[in-house]
């Protein structure tokens, strides 16, 4: 089976095409422009487990331009990971990209496939479409993104149903909920965190620390992932893919504080605009559609990532 992967330098790409890759009948074919908050070099040490496998190619190119139908010749699951990512970033001057490829590069790739016989359609979304919303979010919940970051990947979700209804291609719309671990984005909170304690420099925090969310570790977010290529009865489906527990921001830096025996210098900033204050998924669709049972603590994930700092900046 031949199945493509668009981000596949990307924190949950890279370590998608690995799981897939234990898999002697899968063929994974990668395509990542190499753009985004993740520099190139990190982006490129993803990639390093995947140099020289056999049933592994990777295409550097920009979606916006490529020959999808070349691209896509007997490719069977797409799983479209491709975005620019974050909430911070997605105001003012900074939008066209994220309209550009969280928006338009999906439209372009549904329009190739529109006709072509595949399996599934992945499309990797995230909890920043729901907005603010107190207990836990099911997939039905109403829609209300607190950011333009969160409106291009909503309107990523329209597209999809859209062609989903049209053209009967077999949409599945997963949406993730704050996914750390190692590869994790150097802009995401946790990276930032234990970088900085590590290199004693102030560890900074937006807003107060009491906002919470639902971590998922990368392993527990890609076993579910990955779970959908043998599942049936998932076509058509959203499936929130959150963790095992959830903490306030506070907490966490009290945990790696403990895990790394240093002391964070902590500096509280006014809090991101467009930024929830809670985050909480029900994950009940998950377990009956795919199996889904996030196993890692966050304490155990909080150690694995802080190990893959130490490693990746040699601190």
């Amino acid at each position: 089976m031949k199945i493509l992967i668009t981000g596949a330098a990307g924190f949950i790409g890279s370590h998608l095409c690995e799981k897939l890759l234990t898999d002697k009948n899968y063929e994974v074919t990668g395509i990542d422009t190499f753009i985004g908050p993740t520099p190139v070099g990190l982006k490129h040490m993803n990639l390093s487990s995947l140099q020289g496998h056999p049933r592994f190619t990777l295409y550097p190119i920009d979606l916006l331009t490529a020959d999808l139908e070349k691209l896509l010749e007997n490719v069977e699951i797409i799983y479209h990971l491709a975005a620019i990512p974050g909430v911070r970033s997605s105001w003012g001057k900074d939008f066209g990209p994220y309209v550009t490829n969280n928006i338009v590069v999906t439209q372009r790739l549904l329009e190739a496939i529109k006709n072509k016989p595949l399996i599934k359609f992945v499309y990797a979304s995230t909890s920043s479409v729901y907005g603010e919303k107190h207990g836990k979010v099911t997939e039905n919940t109403h829609l209300s993104p607190l950011s333009p970051y969160g409106i291009t990947k909503l309107t990523g979700e329209h597209l999809c149903n859209v062609y989903h209804k049209s053209y009967n291609i077999p949409i599945v719309t997963l949406r993730y909920f704050t996914v750390y671990g190692p590869r994790q984005r150097p802009d995401m909170a946790f990276h930032r965190f234990i970088t900085q304690i590590l290199k004693d420099e102030p560890l900074t925090i937006f807003g107060d620390g009491t906002q919470s969310r639902d971590f998922t570790f990368i392993s527990d977010c890609v076993e579910g992932t990955a779970a959908i290529i043998n599942k049936n009865n998932v076509i058509g489906q959203t499936i929130n893919i959150g963790g095992q527990e959830r903490a306030t921001i506070n907490e966490v830096v009290s945990m790696i504080e403990e895990l790394t025996g240093k002391k964070a210098n902590i500096v509280y900033l006014p809090k991101i605009t467009g930024e929830p204050k809670h985050t909480w998924a029900d994950i009940s669709t998950a377990r009956n559609l795919l199996d889904y049972e996030p196993k890692i603590s966050l304490r155990e994930g909080l150690a694995r990532e802080i190990e893959y700092i130490r490693s990746a900046y040699s601190i």
